[in-house]
């Protein structure tokens, strides 16, 4: 579970909520045609701008980002530098009869135990790569589109309000629901959009860089399994892929994978 996510949302909820209890009731700030109005549009236009099913992956990996640890790129570190000396002590083709987990990982050690050539493992690879930060960038842009929708429809609720207002200027008891309406549907639609959507948006770029670095130690380490590198020097390599400061093996622990 990613406790800064949640700590984010609970916070952020809980400074609001709190605001409003100390100067007012939390009851004036629900209005169901209000919500409809920014939820429903909103949703709508999503699903007109993107097809449902990247919809549905998109929530999915917001789920994923929110309650699953991520990778440490330490330990797919290690993984290679154990797959390096495999390979150095049992031949290539042990490659493949290894259980490995990831796709691009399997994929790299399938294709040096077949015996490709290196350019057909790079471009393979690299292409796997290109694909997973296309897809991730497309479910990116799904939040950052929700984030744009709801602000606009506050402001069409608002408009609304502002219509029903004036056909009620004669009747006092109708200008108070209008002026609700108008005024609420503005700040549901920037507390989706600024505690929701945007933040997950950009908790998704950052998973996703966390990623391509892991898949990048992956296409390197594959790379060096083929060319025969010692542990060594996977190491050295693939350590350049995260700052000094979080690297968790160091050289002295190679002697004892």
């Amino acid at each position: 579970m990613d406790f800064a996510s949640i700590l984010g949302i609970l916070s952020g909820l809980s400074l609001i909520v709190t605001a409003i209890f100390m100067k007012g009731d939390l009851t004036h700030f629900y209005n169901l045609a209000g919500l409809m109005i920014v939820l429903g549009g909103t949703a709508a236009s999503t699903l007109l701008t993107f097809p449902f099913r990247d919809v549905l992956k998109a929530f999915k990996a917001a789920f994923f980002v929110l309650f699953e640890p991520k990778v440490d790129p330490n330990d797919m570190v290690k993984t290679m530098i154990k797959l390096s000396n495999i390979s150095r002590i049992k031949g290539l083709v042990t490659l493949s009869k290894i259980k490995i987990n990831n796709p691009l990982l399997k994929k790299g050690c399938d294709l040096i135990a077949d015996g490709a050539e290196e350019d057909i493992i790079r471009n393979a690879l690299r292409t796997e790569i290109e694909s997973l930060k296309h897809r991730h960038l497309n479910i990116q842009d799904v939040f950052i589109k929700m984030a744009t929708f709801a602000p606009a429809f506050g402001m069409i609720g608002t408009l609304i309000g502002l219509v029903q207002m004036l056909h009620h200027l004669t009747d006092p008891a109708g200008i108070g629901p209008s002026m609700a309406i108008a005024i609420l549907t503005t700040f549901y639609g920037v507390i989706l959009s600024t505690l929701f959507f945007l933040p997950i948006a950009g908790k998704l770029k950052i998973r996703t860089m966390a990623e391509v670095i892991n898949l990048e130690i992956i296409f390197e380490g594959a790379i060096s399994i083929l060319q025969n590198n010692n542990s060594l020097m996977v190491f050295e390599k693939l350590s350049s892929f995260i700052p000094a400061k979080d690297r968790t093996i160091k050289e002295s622990h190679l002697y004892h994978m």
